[in-house]
């Protein structure tokens, strides 16, 4: 592949005629689009687009931009999953980029061999043995084989730019500093970089990452090899396996097991999507080894029993949340790495057995939870089951998601994750990017009682994950693509939206701004304080409440009849998100 020069010489804050983009939640408009959390990400990939690229060479270019910019989400040290539609085929496919599991590891990873009992969580998240095998950088160089026009080097050079040059601290960004200061001072390579005079940077200051700036140049010049198994890649393995501790550090965390092989080894997987026709929608995700299309799915085929859209509103949100409920017991009983695990994919998602699990909800009360999962091999009836089941620990935190489009209708859905804010909270010292804290997805010890667990670490094994690019298409034509970081809220913040934009009929920039709530199998519900107040007949229903400030930060994309692009970001939440469009229009 080969394509024009996409920056300007350095000196220059932006490329040579490209716009300054304003930070702003809702774009419209022609040409292409991108949603992402920061302005100079977004910017990045509007003129990608504008010279000609697609929304896979875009895409590498947002993701490569946030690397620098939403350092403590996403970047070379963690994975993710990429879900396109190519305007060509007409056809949605994915790439499976998650984590891997070291060969040296296995079901009893994160069991202390000194005492048995497995490690406390805390104590393996900010530890080189929550380290998996990164694949975000793998899932880049496929979207460019598969869709792009230009080499890895070309669109590099944005997100190298932003590294040398600086960029602005944002609110956001010293807050998710402020909140990891305790582990960030831990490690000196991370306290360099994040703490300069051993404080988080001050909002407005500039932030500059020379380090990543000298790791993307590498990469650029060697290739992703330089990465999986060169100079960069012994680097990362080395700092799994004996963390960069300061000369003042207070803990004494597990060393990593992820050597030099793993990365060497380390494949992405090219996989069908999961598929769903909903009311008069075809919807896509990615199938396992992440549970998001699975159960996005399922709720999603058991709420087309219901007619939401006639419903009052109260028991609408009932149903919502009761089929949630069950599709999480699912998720926790059959979804794990389908290398490892028989996950039953196309009986969970079929309309016999959603029939069956719909016929479990009360249409006027809440049954109690955790409620058993079924048995999609053999459904059974409509008789309601006890309901008692063992809770799944929810692990997963943070990611950051993003869309594009291009003029020719080639789109994006692509989340990608560290886990933890700050992953492990490891920068990789030279390097410039915080390693992920991705195992820690796994369950530690069994949770499925005598049934066996879906899962628990292997060696190479992919820990499971709720994240939920997700591509919505209508006459065969993309109509909207969204996804939300969130860990295992990310489910249910997708399926909200799709509700709120297909069954009670709110624009999209309504239907992504509306108060949220999530229902995971859990006694209580957790939602944002607006849902609770507007919705105060749920009570009745005997939904209880726990309160979360935030719940997800979508971003989403939707084609208009008259060939528009509306791209659709967060007003406030995670203090907003950037839309841009290449021609924008009033």
């Amino acid at each position: 592949m080969t394509g024009a020069l996409l920056v300007a010489p350095a000196a220059s804050a932006t490329p040579e005629g490209s716009r300054e983009l304003p930070k702003v939640p809702v774009a419209k408009g022609y040409g292409g689009a991108v949603v992402s959390d920061t302005v100079q990400a977004t910017q990045a990939g509007l003129d990608v687009l504008r010279r000609g690229g697609t929304a896979a060479d875009a895409a590498v270019a947002v993701a490569a931009v946030l690397g620098v910019t939403d350092p403590n989400m996403a970047g070379i040290g963690g994975g993710g999953y990429f879900v396109y539609y190519d305007a060509k085929t007409r056809k949605v496919s994915t790439i499976d980029g998650r984590e891997t599991t070291p060969a040296a590891g296995d079901q009893n990873l994160f069991i202390n061999p000194a005492t048995g009992q497995a490690y406390p969580f805390a104590d393996a998240v900010t530890s080189g043995l929550s380290v998996g095998t990164p694949g975000n950088l793998a899932v880049w160089e496929r979207a460019l084989q598969r869709w792009g026009r230009y080499d890895l080097d070309e669109v590099l050079k944005p997100a190298i730019r932003v590294a040398e040059q600086g960029f602005p601290v944002t609110p956001q960004l010293r807050k998710e500093i402020e909140q990891n200061q305790p582990r960030f001072k831990q490690f000196s390579s991370t306290a360099a970089l994040y703490l300069p005079g051993g404080a988080p940077p001050a909002v407005g200051s500039t932030l500059r990452n020379p380090d990543l700036g000298k790791t993307y140049r590498e990469i650029a010049r060697n290739g992703t090899r330089a990465f999986y198994g060169g100079t960069i890649g012994r680097d990362v393995a080395n700092a799994a396996q004996n963390p960069p501790l300061a000369s003042d550090a207070t803990i004494n965390p597990p060393k990593g097991k992820l050597a030099i092989g793993d990365l060497r080894s380390y494949r992405t997987l090219d996989q069908a999507p999961t598929h769903v026709r909903y009311r008069n929608v075809d919807v896509y995700g990615m199938a396992p080894s992440s549970s998001g299309g699975t159960t996005v799915g399922e709720s999603l085929n058991i709420l087309e029993r219901f007619d939401l859209k006639k419903a009052p509103r109260d028991q609408a949100l009932h149903f919502y949340l009761e089929a949630t409920k069950l599709a999480y017991a699912d998720r926790g009983r059959y979804v794990g790495d389908p290398k490892f695990v028989n996950v039953p994919t196309s009986q969970l998602l079929s309309d016999s057995y959603a029939a069956v699990r719909a016929c479990r909800i009360d249409p006027i009360r809440a049954t109690p939870a955790p409620v058993a999962p079924g048995n999609p091999l053999n459904p059974g009836d409509c008789t309601p089951p006890p309901p008692s089941a063992t809770p799944t620990s929810e692990n997963e935190v943070h990611t950051n998601h993003f869309v594009v489009a291009d003029a020719r209708g080639n789109t994006v859905t692509y989340t990608n994750t560290l886990e933890q804010v700050g992953g492990s909270g490891i920068v990789v010292p030279g390097r410039g990017f915080l390693l992920n804290n991705e195992l820690t997805d796994f369950n530690f010890t069994p949770t499925q009682g005598t049934a066996p667990d879906p899962n628990l670490p292997a060696a190479g094994k992919r820990p499971r994950s709720s994240m939920s690019p997700t591509i919505v298409l209508k006459d065969g034509k993309p109509w909207l693509a969204l996804g939300s970081p969130g860990g295992s809220t990310i489910i249910t913040t997708v399926l909200q939206i799709l509700i709120n934009r297909v069954d009670f009929g709110l624009s999209l920039p309504d239907a992504v701004a509306a108060p949220r709530a999530t229902q995971r199998n859990t006694p209580a519900v957790t939602a944002e304080p607006a849902f609770i107040t507007a919705n105060p007949l749920l009570a009745r229903y005997g939904h209880t409440f726990t309160e979360q400030a935030e719940i997800g930060a979508a971003a989403t994309l939707e084609f208009t009849d008259r060939g528009q692009i509306l791209a659709v970001g967060e007003p406030t939440r995670r203090n907003g998100t950037s839309a841009g469009v290449v021609h924008p229009v009033r």
